[in-house]
């Protein structure tokens, strides 16, 4: 298997079809993530994970330990991709990007809304672009850290 490739199974489900346990640790990762590891301060669990349109999709170890998570919001005009993060212990094994083309073929497999949108970390928008995003407006200041809105061209 070459390098950055993964073996691992891409799971999704609906929010309020997922295990009490696996909800779990997916807002454990990305608490983890994003509250302490890059020390923002905010509220993760901010309501959009019940609406019945989003999905969340992860990859699990063996034991079940979320190793990788992105969330997929359906809105009216665009599908948003956020929430994209992965454990420090399984970094650099091409998870994320495992969950990024799942997350795309899904958009594109299901009625609805024909764009994809993210808001991307700065320093991650090449990485970003391997999967089709372009940079569509400036670079902005969210909790300290350089985000660029980027759409998927399609």
């Amino acid at each position: 298997m070459p390098p950055h490739q993964s073996h691992h199974v891409v799971q999704l489900s609906a929010t309020a079809d997922l295990p009490a346990t696996t909800l779990y640790r997916i807002l454990q990762l990305r608490s983890a993530i994003f509250v302490v590891e890059q020390a923002c301060v905010y509220l993760d669990p901010d309501g959009l994970d019940l609406e019945p349109a989003t999905r969340q999709l992860w990859i699990s170890d063996e034991a079940g330990e979320v190793l990788a998570t992105l969330r997929l919001l359906r809105g009216a005009e665009a599908w948003r991709i956020g929430r994209v993060a992965t454990a420090t212990t399984a970094r650099s094994q091409g998870l994320a990007a495992q969950l990024m083309r799942s997350a795309v073929e899904y958009t594109q497999r299901m009625n609805g809304p024909d764009q994809v949108v993210l808001n991307g970390q700065a320093h991650l928008e090449a990485w970003y672009e391997t999967f089709g995003f372009r940079r569509y407006d400036e670079t902005y200041d969210e909790d300290g850290i350089p985000h660029v809105p980027m759409r998927l061209d399609q």
